[in-house]
Order: structure tokens, then sequence, then C-alpha cells
């Protein structure tokens, strides 16, 4: 099992300790290439995208209503810039790839 401070705690499950590494030493402006699967009913394919590091932190959603605090659900969220200027961020689930471009 993996230690807390290896890992980022998320509502699901913990990011994988090894992208919870590189996301910790990343800094802004890093080159990045982000891989996420989506899926929509039966059929899935994956999704790419390059830019530059901008942040990582954690974004706290809930239900529609205002019930309790508990109900929050609490996902890690990259930010980064892409190549055309535009802001954009994604929350990591645990298929989520994140690979530094060097050079």
């Amino acid at each position: 099992m993996n230690s807390p401070s290896e890992t980022m705690p998320s509502a699901t499950r913990p990011v994988n300790p090894t992208l919870a590494a590189l996301l910790r030493r990343l800094q802004p402006g890093a080159r990045i290439r982000i891989t996420q699967t989506v899926r929509v009913g039966l059929t899935e394919w994956t999704a790419t995208v390059t830019g530059a590091f901008r942040d990582v932190n954690y974004l706290a959603t809930g239900l529609a209503t205002d019930r309790v605090r508990a109900d929050d659900i609490v996902v890690v969220a990259v930010h980064f810039t892409k190549d055309n200027g535009e802001l954009s961020s994604v929350t990591l689930d645990e298929q989520s790839i994140i690979e530094l471009i060097e050079g």
C-alpha cells in the first residue's frame, strides 16, 4: 500500500505514485503531454493534448443541491496552457497519463 506522502488523494482513487512524483517536480512552463481516455456509452477513445504546465491543485465539486460538506468530491486538477494560448485544465483519473516533454 502507498503511503500518503507518495500519492495525491482523490475522490475515487489516489493518483499513481509515479504520476504524483512527476506532478510535484513540474515547474511552471514545463512542456507536458496529457493523455486521457474518454468514454461515451460503450465507445471509448484516447484524447491527447500538449502544452505548458501552470499548476496542480484540487477541485472540490459537489452535488447539485447544497447538503453537507461530506457530499463534496475532491479531484486533482492540472492546469496548463495549450500551444494555441488557450488556458485549460483537466482533472485526473486512474487512467490519466502525463509525460514531461524534454527539449
